[in-house]
């Protein structure tokens, strides 16, 4: 049974930990990781963004598939369904679908007009149990044409949006969507302390956590980040296992045509990658 996101994130935030967002785009992706959260007792959010829900023909789709691998794979540990940079309209939608959690992405308003769309969001959400998470300062780099250049989020902003009663808070801090640059300037971690103190308890999420620094992930999760968000970096684990298989001929010998026997390196690689990611971000034995 999918849950809301809120409790395993005051659990985190209260235990100096993070939970994994990592976001699934079709079967094998959302089967590698639910396999590997219970293999490892770990909570886990499913993120969906909006072109990956289409992708998937739609979020009802999505809803049907993940609950249904819930009830047949056995999984017990707590899974959070979750709307990935969701505009105003996709909220609606993924609260309608039976999605247990939702982003709605209004930090390309301006502040008022993002407080006000929020609160609606919230209300909506709040009534069905759903957990909701709202961003100040555009993300940077690009995901589903949506490009942002990587702002420093207002703490002031930011306390005024986390006073609304969101369950989490994506705050710019310098990190970015996809692969970073080699002149990237790293997290800005003074930023993150000030919103941390304007936010008090809200749990704080770290987007674009592909490729960050291991030292910076620590250090993040220090001041208050309780959810960090991985896409980029299964997609490219998944890609490396799959080209490999195929150019060693594994396809051309005997029934490795198979897609099911194609895409299992693929499978194995995101396990493995999204196992490491628990283990960083302390979430292992936490369900």
């Amino acid at each position: 049974m999918l849950v809301s996101a809120k409790e395993m994130l005051i659990k985190a935030k209260q235990g100096r930990y993070a939970v994994g967002q990592f976001n699934i785009n079709n079967l094998e992706w959302t089967k590698a990781i639910l396999l590997t959260a219970q293999e490892n007792n770990s909570p886990v959010i499913l993120g969906v963004s909006e072109g990956a829900g289409k992708y998937m023909c739609g979020y009802k789709t999505v809803v049907g598939m993940v609950n249904g691998m819930i009830e047949e794979l056995n999984i017990t540990v707590p899974v959070a369904l979750h709307l990935d940079h969701g505009s105003y309209d996709a909220a609606l939608k993924v609260i309608e679908a039976g999605f247990s959690s939702v982003m709605f992405d209004g930090s390309h308003y301006s502040i008022e007009e993002n407080i006000a769309k929020t609160k609606e969001i919230i209300e909506i959400a709040n009534a069905k149990g759903i957990s909701v998470e709202a961003e100040v300062g555009a993300i940077g780099g690009e995901e589903d044409g949506v490009v942002g250049s990587g702002e420093i989020a207002n703490p002031d902003e930011c306390k005024q949006i986390a006073e609304l009663g969101v369950d989490m808070l994506a705050a710019g801090i310098g990190n970015i969507h996809g692969k970073y640059p080699e002149n990237w300037a790293g997290l800005n971690f003074d930023a993150l302390a000030a919103i941390n103190n304007a936010t008090g308890d809200m749990p704080l999420v770290l987007h674009g956590g592909t490729g960050i620094p291991e030292d910076m992930i620590k250090k993040a999760i220090s001041l208050g980040v309780s959810k960090i968000n991985v896409n980029t970096e299964c997609q490219l684990v998944f890609t490396e296992a799959t080209r490999k298989y195929i150019e060693d001929g594994k396809d051309l010998q005997g029934k490795g045509f198979d897609p099911r026997k194609v895409l299992a390196p693929g499978v194995e690689a995101i396990k493995a990658c999204v196992k490491e990611k628990m283990e960083l971000f302390g979430s292992i034995n936490k369900a």
